[in-house]
């Protein structure tokens, strides 16, 4: 069982993060323990997932590695995130028995959302 995973942010990326994976995906912010709180980033909670995202001062998005999120609603949050300008790849013959589609987070981090098939 996975606890958590982490991506990276740029530093002072906390609101853009916020508005993306509260506001955009419809996660939880779970709060920071104080020891961590200090060093920025954010972590959320949602749909069996918790992620955390970290501060890193010389950021690079993630554009090959990603978290791959289980979403019952896969087709409204798809739908929700082409709304909002944040392009959507869908590639559902690929894995067999799943719907999934990859897209990135406000920071460049690549993700990937699906759902079984049928």
């Amino acid at each position: 069982m996975i606890h958590h995973v982490q991506l990276a942010c740029p530093r002072g990326a906390e609101d853009a993060s916020r508005a993306f994976y509260a506001g955009l995906l419809g996660m939880t912010e779970k709060p920071k323990p104080p020891a961590l709180a200090a060093r920025g980033g954010c972590w959320f909670t949602g749909y069996g997932a918790e992620l955390h995202l970290g501060v890193e001062d010389d950021f690079r998005p993630a554009r090959k590695a990603h978290p791959a999120l289980v979403r019952p609603d896969l087709d409204a949050l798809a739908a929700r995130l082409t709304a909002a300008g944040v392009p959507v790849t869908w590639g559902d013959d690929e894995l067999p028995g799943m719907r999934r589609f990859h897209t990135q987070d406000v920071h460049g981090n690549r993700l990937e959302f699906l759902a079984p098939a049928g």
